[in-house]
């Protein structure tokens, strides 16, 4: 394929990325038109409810006319089905696009190829799989959502060169409850950034009494995360930040709660509450969910198999005792730097 392609459909996913997070439930897909060589409209994914991508860059072309010659490039295969808005690919077959080159197969059972067949059937030209890889991993939250009905789970925790997470320590009051800093302030903004790109962030018990976290994106922008936290007895205090009403907040708890911006959810502690968690969180229509958790939280999760990237961030710090970080047992994917921290990516698959 010739690369032109590539650098057309690279584009797309260059728009997609700046709806990540506004676009759910939908995924944010990137839609360009090319006529003759030169981009006449682009488009990503509005807010949920709005317009889709494909409809936005068709809207955006001042020349409509130059439709019926143009070629679209867009992340993933165009919805068919009436939700919020009317089918994408009947849009595109009422302009009579003649070339569509799309990223990857919608896998979502309401679409699975039907917008592919709808095109075809028009008489389109339709290329599938173009960056397809680079199309997956943009659309992995939406696709794992629908495919395994759960959240897309990314792990993270920041530990010593000698592989302790945290010294040991216990808190007794609220002023004592701050976090235990192993990265540097270049991997904080790098989570504030990925607390951003992700639907909802959790922690356990233990971590929010010893740390007394906001869990928010303050020094980075953009919207905040839902916030979930594990509390079996509702031992934290009210007036942990958790509880400042500020942010959507879920408690995954055993007993009764009524506060302003914050949810119950009753689980079965007596059984494993991995699976049951996420049973919850796709009810609730969360997509992506961050663990922040401590070493208990994080090792239930990869024990559990319910996992899909973790992100771990070695700083160069040394605790020689305390507790010690969670293990994965295979090699990382990446490895970089952000300043003197060292960041390892894992792929579960």
């Amino acid at each position: 394929m010739d690369v032109i392609h590539l650098q057309y459909m690279q584009r797309a996913v260059d728009l997609a990325k700046k709806g990540i997070r506004q676009a759910y439930p939908n995924p944010s897909v990137g839609a360009v038109i090319v006529c003759n060589g030169i981009v006449i409209g682009e488009g990503y994914t509005n807010a949920y409810g709005g317009a889709h991508a494909e409809v936005n860059a068709i809207a955006s072309v001042k020349n409509q006319s130059l439709l019926s010659k143009s070629t679209l490039y867009v992340t993933m295969e165009p919805c068919s089905h009436y939700g919020k808005t009317p089918p994408c690919a009947n849009l595109i077959e009422a302009k009579k696009i003649p070339k569509v080159y799309i990223g990857c197969v919608d896998t979502f059972s309401e679409v699975a190829g039907k917008g592919i067949e709808i095109l075809l059937k028009a008489g389109c030209e339709v290329h599938v799989g173009v960056l397809e890889d680079t199309c997956l991993e943009l659309h992995k939250r939406f696709l794992t959502f629908h495919n395994e009905q759960r959240p897309y789970v990314v792990l993270k925790w920041a530990e010593t060169q000698d592989g302790f997470i945290d010294m040991d320590r216990k808190v007794s009051k609220k002023e004592d409850a701050k976090p235990t800093w192993i990265s540097n302030m270049f991997s904080r903004q790098k989570v504030h950034q990925m607390r951003s790109l992700e639907h909802a962030i959790l922690v356990g018990t233990n971590t929010a009494l010893k740390d007394n976290p906001s869990l928010t994106t303050r020094t980075y922008g953009g919207a905040s995360p839902v916030r979930i936290f594990i509390d079996k007895s509702l031992k934290i205090p009210q007036d942990y930040n958790l509880y400042d009403g500020t942010v959507k907040t879920i408690v995954f708890t055993e007993k009764e709660l009524e506060h302003p911006n914050v949810i119950c959810r009753n689980i079965n502690f007596s059984e494993n509450i991995i699976p049951q968690m996420l049973k919850v969180l796709y009810q609730e229509k969360i997509q992506s969910v961050l663990i922040e958790g401590g070493k208990q939280v994080l090792t239930s999760f990869i024990e559990n198999d319910l996992w899909d990237e973790a992100i771990v961030f070695v700083g160069t710090s040394k605790f020689k005792k305390g507790v010690l970080a969670p293990k994965i047992k295979k090699q990382p994917s990446t490895v970089s730097y952000l300043g003197q921290d060292l960041l390892k990516k894992f792929i579960r698959i």
